[in-house]
């Protein structure tokens, strides 16, 4: 760590609110150094204490134009001097670039040749920081529903979209949001990986324009790898607003980049974005030329002794920039050792690649990694001095919604409220559609009835069918609302915060700060909840947020505890639905500390989050996120939920007993398969004060949550019945069925075995042991709570 000796060093922990430094190095090593630096935390730059999270610690700072949360123990590892005119830390110098055009450049030669045999298909990746309106941009060029939200990691893999414009065919591919290509996280190796391998033939970098000088670390990458870029320099409305002024012409000019203007929000400028991409293709475009960044003359020197053993293998350079790898092998980076590992000179390479680092960590006092990220941000700083003037100070000084909605004693209570509201909303808001609906289907099934002669088809249409698919339908308008609200957190900047306010609490209970957006993504559908821990770069980390995300109530079980609540707790509905989710995340803190000491011991990993800048989410995204999840909905209504519907219509129906001694209604449904089964697993769901029909309800759900409405609806609407229409009603004539028994039901259905889907993506993000074990272990704690809530309930009622 470089630093200056006459000037008091503290660390960034050190500094109060309100306070300033200028950093001069960062300790610590691994991951957590490449990625603090990768961030901006390099030499020579500003960073500003905004304020300590409610419980004192992570801390928000302001860097670079946005805001970073960071942990006390992180924030130690920076080495601050004051912000002192006479004395500044040193800063990485700004030495332009080198124009490829001056060498030989074979590849760019075969790479203009093919562009004019490949016709008029144009392949494009899309390529940018998290936050930096990438899918809005996805979306809005090819006019797909991708989902689109203020916080990292939601595009959490790659989406494909194809489309037409001014005579061109062009596949587009999203692919996930990332700070930098390194191998930091998966997202990281994914993209590059994917651009590597696959080859677009235009890279669209996005690059967020409030925040120019983090978003363009990403680019100094892209330059490096030698690949056709073109700039979307998206949310330009932010920069004009701010009164910022930039000459984005001169800037590509200089990088050999087009950068087009765009406002994905409103399609501004997106026309403009694929006339230039067309453009690019063609060879046609006057900005673009290969040039290279220069790293000053130690690291060039450095770079090009590695590049010349690379070269002279000739095979792998030929699909992958040599220049590229080099600077790649300067940082260490496994990834790319393990890309040359096969090559004839490997043990030449590494012996001179070791040499070169220990040359340059000699000259530098610094870690070869951080030399390489320095000179970066140096070019980049160097590049923007010359081309933008800064407008206002986007990281504020003035009064902020932070100052409320993260405030020392109302943030935690403004979380809980805006939790409660939206259970509250979802269950009070949803009845009046819900009836509407509910009268729907019971028309539907009274009118299928009249004009169908008995028989098993009428039976299978009203019984099977309709009270079926019916039963699920009527909660779409719940589903859309809860949606709503965690479209409006994501989408307004809020997820973000709650996931600051809540690090210090996650990190007691074993998990990571940043858990805590793929859980609360959970209580929207578990599902993508599962693919969102792609965003946690440890192992260990991402393992046990799927262990506990199953916890979570996803909005499929949201039918059932409708039904109950509506049937055994009139009084008092809304905190009897906000008690089952509370308990659920109670179990899920259990098992975290367990299992953290149990199965998942080992060093913490650093809190690193961006705090993205507050946005009025848009009516047309939040209806888009609603439409989607709604359409989702549906498709499984008519799918999973149908045939399971029908199955167990069968499986209640048959076998027939027609003769002179014809049974009750209820006396063949006993004897029937469905009964058969029902009464095999009674033993083991009587303690729990459970009856067969609800056993069965049980195992139905083992397909989809919301099949456990579905199978109640058919089991309990066979009851005999004269005068009422509603399955609430009919669970309310069950004289077993009381509000101890309904209560222990719905934390039965809160914890155990997670659907298939849950199940399947937990297997594609870990491996089949832990998919198993996901089966077996939460349908024990399940039956454990069932059992003791109604045994300890018994005792006082």
């Amino acid at each position: 760590m470089m630093i200056q000796n006459n000037t008091d060093v503290l660390l960034l922990s050190d500094l109060k609110t309100g306070e300033e430094g200028i950093i001069t190095g960062v300790s610590g090593h691994g991951a957590f150094r490449k990625r603090i630096t990768e961030m901006g935390f390099v030499k020579g730059k500003k960073v500003r204490v905004i304020k300590n999270a409610p419980l004192q610690d992570p801390v928000e700072y302001a860097i670079l134009d946005y805001l970073i949360s960071l942990r006390r123990t992180e924030a130690a590892m920076i080495a601050v001097i004051p912000p002192d005119p006479d004395s500044q830390a040193e800063t990485a110098k700004f030495e332009g670039t080198i124009d490829r055009r001056s060498m030989k450049n074979v590849a760019g030669e075969k790479e203009s040749i093919v562009a004019g045999e490949k016709g008029k298909i144009i392949n494009v990746a899309l390529v940018g920081n998290p936050n930096s309106g990438k899918t809005s941009l996805y979306n809005r060029a090819s006019g797909s529903h991708d989902r689109v939200g203020n916080y990292g990691g939601v595009t959490v893999d790659a989406h494909e979209a194809t489309f037409r414009k001014s005579g061109y065919k062009f596949n587009v591919v999203d692919l996930p949001g990332t700070y930098s290509i390194t191998e930091y996280t998966p997202e990281e190796l994914y993209v590059r990986k994917y651009i590597s391998e696959n080859k677009p033939d235009v890279v669209i970098n996005v690059v967020d324009a409030s925040n120019l000088e983090r978003n363009l670390y990403l680019t100094t990458q892209l330059i490096d790898m030698d690949i056709r870029v073109v700039i979307a320099l998206n949310m330009y409305d932010e920069l004009e607003k701010k009164g910022a002024r930039f000459d984005h012409e001169a800037l590509g000019k200089m990088i050999g980049i087009p950068i087009i203007p765009t406002v994905a929000s409103t399609g501004k400028g997106i026309d403009d974005l694929f006339g230039r991409i067309i453009d690019v293709y063609e060879n046609r475009d006057p900005v673009v030329r290969q040039v290279h960044i220069n790293y000053g003359a130690d690291i060039e020197h450095a770079i090009s002794r590695i590049q010349e053993l690379i070269d002279a293998t000739g095979g792998l350079s030929d699909s992958i920039s040599s220049r590229y790898l080099s600077v790649k092998l300067l940082e260490r980076d496994s990834v790319t050792v393990g890309q040359i590992a096969s090559l004839s000179n490997f043990e030449s390479i590494k012996s001179r690649c070791d040499a070169e680092i220990l040359r340059l960590e000699k000259v530098y006092r610094e870690k070869s990694g951080t030399i390489i990220t320095d000179s970066k941000y140096g070019f980049i700083a160097g590049a923007l001095n010359e081309t933008y003037i800064n407008g206002v100070d986007n990281n504020r000084k003035g009064f902020s919604l932070d100052d409320i909605l993260t405030h020392k004693y109302l943030g935690f209570p403004i979380f809980i409220f805006f939790m409660w509201l939206m259970f509250q909303v979802t269950f009070s808001f949803g009845s009046y559609p819900m009836d509407l609906i509910n009268s729907g289907v019971t028309g539907l099934a009274d009118l299928t009835s009249s004009i169908m002669a008995e028989g098993p088809l009428r039976d299978l249409l009203v019984d099977g069918i309709i009270a079926g698919v019916g039963g699920v339908i009527i909660f779409l308008p719940n589903i859309l609302i809860l949606f709503f609200f965690i479209s409006f957190m994501e989408d307004s900047g809020y997820m973000a915060r709650a996931s600051f306010i809540m690090d210090k609490l996650m990190h007691r209970i074993g998990l990571h700060g940043k858990s805590f957006i793929p859980i609360l993504m959970g209580f929207g559908c578990n599902v993508p909840a599962i693919m969102a821990t792609r965003t946690l770069e440890n192992r260990k980390d991402r393992l046990l947020t799927m262990m506990i995300i199953p916890f979570m109530s996803c909005s499929a079980r949201l039918p059932i505890y409708l039904i109950l609540i509506s049937a055994f707790f009139s009084s008092h509905q809304g905190l009897v639905l906000i008690s089952v989710y509370l308990i659920g995340i109670v179990i899920a803190i259990l098992v975290a500390l367990a299992m953290k000491r149990m199965l998942f011991a080992g060093v913490d990993v650093p809190f690193v989050m961006e705090l993205p800048p507050y946005r009025v989410p848009t009516l047309k995204s939040t209806s888009m996120h609603m439409w989607h999840k709604g359409v989702q909905y549906i498709k499984k209504m008519g799918t999973v939920i149908l045939l399971a519907s029908i199955l167990i219509w069968g499986l209640g129906y048959f076998p027939r007993n027609d003769g002179p001694e014809k049974p009750g209604q209820m006396e063949r449904l006993e004897k029937s398969y469905i009964g058969q089964i029902g009464h095999f697993i009674d033993p083991v769901m009587r303690p729990l004060g459970f009856d067969w029909k609800i056993g069965v309800s049980i195992l139905t759900g083992l397909a989809a949550k919301e099949v456990v409405v579905s199978t109640m609806g058919i089991l309990y609407q066979a009851d005999p019945d004269n005068g009422s229409n509603s399955l609430q009603d009919k669970l309310k004539e069950q004289g077993h069925l009381t509000p101890l028994v309904a209560y222990g039901f719905m934390l039965f259905v809160l914890i155990y075995f997670p659907c298939i889907a849950t199940i399947t993506a937990i297997k594609k993000e870990s491996d089949i042991k832990w998919a198993v074990f996901v089966m077996f272990y939460t349908t024990g704690i399940a039956w454990l709570v069932a059992f003791m809530t109604y045994r300890i309930g018994s005792l006082f009622i």
